[in-house]
């Protein structure tokens, strides 16, 4: 728009994040003098706070949603930083609700969101973090939880339902829809006939709760073709086996086709409402060893991996939304809800709220508001403003951003949120002990980099002297066994100290070792 500009900016297309730090290097945040956000999730917005928060710069962080919009100013060593709140949990729709008694169609989209997660998600990371950690299984067990489910899954993705041709997704797809719109419906009427009453004497299918009707497939209904179509090439797709599309092909296997009557189940618990708890069915012990007994060995199975789907709503071509439309649609079909179309499904299922331009552009004022303020240096909190919008009622208000926290540690004054020791040498273990003790008056006891313990002050004496002479560089090649990659110019050490007393201080910062 400024024509000015041109050639002023730099536009890079990568993800900001861990993946990226070859690209976002060290390099490139200490070239900024400030950053401003423009995010739309919040992981994104979490790691670029800690980026500034590491890197010292001031970040103007805002956000829009719909009529609503923010701006928060971090400034180095004078305010909390974005991470240090959290936004209160969003009310969500009741699980019974989900599982049993939709009465709306946002209620089945969440509800096909959910199985679409499950389907070919979820369940297959399970599947390889058995694959890939040996004391999978033990730990499962160890765990609260439904761990009986756990393992039949694992079971059922590996031995019982694998399929090795594409003909078997398409036929996991169609039993898939019977269980899910036929039998699961079905079950819900044996448990909760149509007639039944409540304690009170009133009908249980009335107010909010529709009593469902089973749907029995049908090739002439587009949302049943689309759920077996989708469902298959998502199946194929974790599997890595090559999908089609040929619809008659589809036809011809489901034709060919067994499809079991449903029997109905006693004993089997459904939620009613949202106050009454379902216990998740217990295992006993004995059942859950043979459960576990019976799952292939993973080294049977060596480099065998499924491969998670990552929803992405924007792909019209992968079968994502496609998949979720055609299930909540299907669902939506059992209660008589009205359906909604893919265009609809994408904007709830992929949670998009459309930007409004008023919005937007007041937002950006008020960023540049705080901008002059961050280029002037001002260092006095009082001069910078949060503020918060709602064009809807309307409502503009202003706060003063939230300090942070100081903190004594052996009598240095630090910032609880912007304050470390950097060191700016590569010094031996030993060097750096001596320098932790003569400066800060602290003992280190542990010291640790990322998940790899690195010293210990229990440690054998043979192993220690082993490390004492080794740099710190040197000395985390060792214990990782990696070589440090090219663009690392800085290294994040945590400790563990006593001070002169021998007692143990708490909430000491990182040390950050600069290599440049």
């Amino acid at each position: 728009m400024n024509p000015d500009l041109k050639g002023h900016f730099d536009a890079k297309l990568d993800k900001v994040g861990p993946d990226t730090e070859n690209i976002f290097d060290d390099a490139f945040w200490k070239s900024l003098d400030f950053v401003t956000n423009a995010l739309d999730n919040v992981d994104a917005r979490t790691y670029v706070d800690r980026r500034c928060v590491f890197f010292q710069k001031p970040l103007l962080e805002s956000g829009t949603l719909g009529t609503k919009g923010n701006v928060q100013v971090v400034y180095p060593n004078l305010t909390e930083s974005y991470s240090s709140s959290q936004d209160p949990p969003e009310k969500g729709i009741p699980l019974c609700t989900l599982r049993s008694f939709p009465n709306k169609v946002d209620h089945t989209i969440a509800w096909a969101k959910s199985i679409f997660q499950g389907y070919f998600t979820d369940n297959v990371e399970s599947v390889n973090l058995f694959l890939s950690q040996p004391n999978f299984v033990e730990a499962t067990l160890k765990q609260a939880g439904d761990q009986k489910s756990v393992l039949e899954n694992i079971k059922t993705y590996l031995v019982d339902e694998r399929p090795t041709t594409f003909k078997e997704c398409v036929q996991w797809a169609r039993l898939e829809f019977e269980k899910k719109f036929n039998g699961d419906i079905l079950q819900l009427l044996y448990n909760f006939p149509k007639d039944a009453t409540t304690s009170t004497g009133a009908p249980f299918w009335s107010g909010p709760k529709r009593a469902p009707d089973a749907l029995v497939f049908d090739f002439e209904n587009p949302d049943h073709v689309d759920f077996l179509i989708a469902g298959a090439n998502l199946r194929a797709f974790n599997y890595g086996i090559r999908g089609d599309l040929d619809v008659s092909e589809y036809k011809e296997v489901v034709d060919a086709m067994d499809i079991p009557k449903f029997e109905p189940k006693s004993g089997v618990k459904i939620q009613a409402n949202e106050n009454e708890s379902v216990d998740p069915v217990d295992a006993d012990t004995e059942e859950l060893t043979q459960l576990a007994n019976s799952l292939p060995p993973p080294s049977s199975l060596a480099g065998f991996r499924l491969t998670p789907v990552e929803f992405e709503k924007d792909d019209d071509t992968n079968f994502h939304i496609q998949f979720i439309t055609a299930a909540s649609n299907c669902r939506a079909q059992n209660y008589a809800i009205d359906g909604a179309d893919r265009h609809k499904t994408k904007f709830i299922a992929g949670r998009i709220i459309p930007a409004i331009a008023t919005t937007t552009a007041l937002v950006t004022g008020l960023v540049c508001l705080e901008l002059y303020k961050v280029v002037d240096k001002r260092d006095v909190i009082e001069d910078y403003k949060n503020g918060f919008v709602n064009l809807a009622l309307p409502f503009l208000g202003f706060s003063e951003p939230i300090a942070s926290q100081k903190m004594e540690i052996a009598g240095v004054e630090l910032d609880k949120i912007w304050g470390r020791y950097d060191i700016h040498e590569n010094l031996t273990l030993k060097q750096f002990l001596e320098y932790f003790e003569q400066k800060y008056n602290l003992t280190v006891t542990m010291l640790s980099q990322n998940v790899s313990l690195l010293y210990a002050s229990f440690f054998p004496p043979a192993k220690l002297n082993e490390k004492y002479d080794l740099k710190l560089t040197e000395l985390v090649e060792a214990v990782t066994k990696k070589k440090l990659e090219p663009h690392v110019k800085t290294l994040i050490f945590e400790v563990c100290a006593e001070d002169k007393d021998g007692e143990d201080v708490d909430d000491i910062p990182y040390v950050c070792l600069h290599l440049d």
